[in-house]
């Protein structure tokens, strides 16, 4: 249940969202710890805005603030966020590697809210076609406080929009660019971020457009990422799974190259069908997502899908042998692949607006 509100006091800007999620499970290894419902959980906020109502063996209730913000102009052409809110510096639309603030899982079912971060942003306009961005967020992380400090510029000009980042992500520097063309009916998108001292770059390339298909629109998008971050064999996903970016939430997937696909198409003024399918081109395995939504009213929709993953299950792996000390060898299970280990599941959702 999420109920989002956006009033207005004077110059000042608020902007609320209350979530609360309630999990049953017959198995316990499929608690998605409460707020995976609804968005993509930040785990790493500064702010204490999460609690939980309850946890039992077979489920979870809780409750957060996902967004709790005021915006105060400062002159007429600048403005400063303080609070929980939404940061996307994305290009790309499935694959955001040069996004710093909380990516989407493409696991998730609902994904149509981005998570919440804690940060204070400062934007300012140049000009019609330019603006400059100053975020600086604090995260509490398992390895204690790290800082965020970044500044971003983007501006456009004809076919063309570019942007680019750089400063101190958690602790350490970070630079990013970004560009899209629009030619030929379609656009493509670019971005790429470098991180040191990891000396790891991570980027995305893809395209999309519209065609008519049986008198109605069919909106296609083809991405391919790779990152420096993520795993070129199964053998390692369990490292990247322990590792500080995937703990801080900057990894969507945890493969080094990955592929989607997604398609949407009008079926009837009311209707829409989707699917995405999303290829760790490492292992072979398969994330496939139909979907489909449904216009209620002007104002309530509903919306429907299932997941199911294609690809290696789990597998045991031998732990070593110890002589002497408390630990026995054994097996240990990790996954087989990215995507075969992802329980099928069926969702539905229902939006109202008032």
């Amino acid at each position: 249940l999420r109920l989002m509100a956006a009033p207005d006091l004077g110059p000042l800007h608020f902007d609320v969202a209350y979530e609360q999620a309630l999990e049953l499970v017959s198995d316990t290894g499929l608690l998605l710890g409460g707020l995976a419902l609804g968005a993509s959980a930040s785990s790493i906020n500064w702010l204490p805005l999460e609690w939980t109502i309850h946890d039992w063996d077979h489920g979870s209730w809780r409750q957060r603030f996902d967004r709790l913000l005021v915006t105060a102009p400062l002159g007429r052409s600048a403005a400063v966020t303080v609070g929980r809110q939404t940061i996307s510096w994305a290009t790309s639309l499935i694959f955001t590697p040069a996004d710093p603030f909380v990516p989407f899982d493409p696991s998730d079912p609902f994904r149509e809210y981005r998570a919440g971060v804690d940060a204070v942003r400062i934007q300012g306009f140049s000009g019609p076609f330019t603006e400059l961005e100053f975020v600086f967020r604090p995260s509490d992380t398992r390895d204690g406080t790290t800082l965020t400090a970044l500044a971003r510029i983007t501006t456009a000009s004809g076919p063309w929009q570019v942007s680019s980042w750089a400063g101190v992500l958690h602790d350490a520097g970070a630079a990013s660019v970004g560009a899209t063309l629009t030619a030929a009916g379609a656009a493509f998108r670019g971005e790429a971020q470098v991180r040191w001292p990891e000396e790891v770059v991570r980027f995305s390339i893809g395209a999309d457009r519209s065609f008519p298909l049986a008198g109605r629109d069919l909106y296609v998008i083809l991405e391919y990422q790779r990152d420096g971050f993520g795993a070129t064999d199964p053998d390692d996903y369990l490292a990247v799974l322990l590792s500080d970016p995937y703990s801080r939430g900057e990894l969507q997937v945890i493969g080094r190259n990955e592929a989607a696909f997604q398609a949407s198409w009008q079926i009837t003024p009311l209707a829409t069908a989707d699917l995405l399918t999303t290829w760790n081109m490492n292992d072979g395995s398969f994330l496939v997502t139909p979907a489909a939504s449904y216009s209620l009213s002007n104002e309530a929709y509903i919306r429907g899908g299932f997941f199911f993953g294609i690809g290696a299950g789990t597998r045991q792996i031998a732990l070593p042998t110890f002589s002497s000390g408390p630990l026995d060898s054994g097996e240990q299970s990790v996954p087989g692949s990215e995507y075969g280990i992802v329980p099928t599941s069926l969702y539905v959702s229902l939006s109202a607006f008032f």
